[in-house]
């Protein structure tokens, strides 16, 4: 993840934006000395732009089920600070409770589930144009893809399928 760099850009976007909340919730081991995700720079960085009211910082320990249910399907859009990476099961959550999700061009989260992009690779950089743009787009039109059962059941179908299509074309 690249948190501190979109973090940044976030955080001047949503000044921007009127009555919207940039919130940031980290896990409490960034500000456990002795935990390996332990980044005090980071923790200082975050703690200095709530403190001049940038945004509201959350330090927390794992959420339940419940939990993470209850604040994904709290948010307009979960922005996911990835600079490299394949697939998503945050984005994943986030589809099945509607909430939108802006995720960077790299790996396949695009052809994952509908989403907004914007431009972070690790050889390219973040692009902040286009993570301003996707934030703007999400608070203008809050697109909200939402799976339905109907859906996901289509889906376990057609993943299904095509598992014993590829087995079988294998055992031949």
């Amino acid at each position: 993840m690249s948190v501190l760099p979109v973090v940044r850009v976030l955080a001047e976007a949503f000044a921007e934006l009127p009555d919207a909340e940039l919130r940031v919730n980290i896990h409490r081991d960034v500000a456990d000395p002795a935990a390996p995700a332990h980044a005090p720079g980071l923790l200082q960085a975050l703690d200095d732009l709530h403190r001049r009211g940038r945004l509201t910082l959350t330090v927390h320990d794992y959420f339940d089920d419940d939990q993470l249910w209850d604040y994904l399907a709290s948010l307009d859009l979960s922005v996911l600070p990835y600079r490299f990476g394949t697939h998503s099961g945050w984005l994943e959550a986030c589809h099945d409770l509607g909430t939108a999700v802006a995720a960077p061009d790299c790996g396949f989260y695009a052809q994952q589930r509908p989403c907004l992009t914007y431009g972070h690779t690790q050889q390219a950089g973040l692009d902040e144009r286009s993570l301003r743009e996707a934030v703007r787009t999400a608070f203008e039109k809050r697109p909200a893809p939402r799976a339905t059962a109907t859906d996901r059941v289509r889906e376990r179908g057609e993943l299904a399928a095509a598992h014993q299509a590829l087995y079988t074309s294998l055992l031949r």
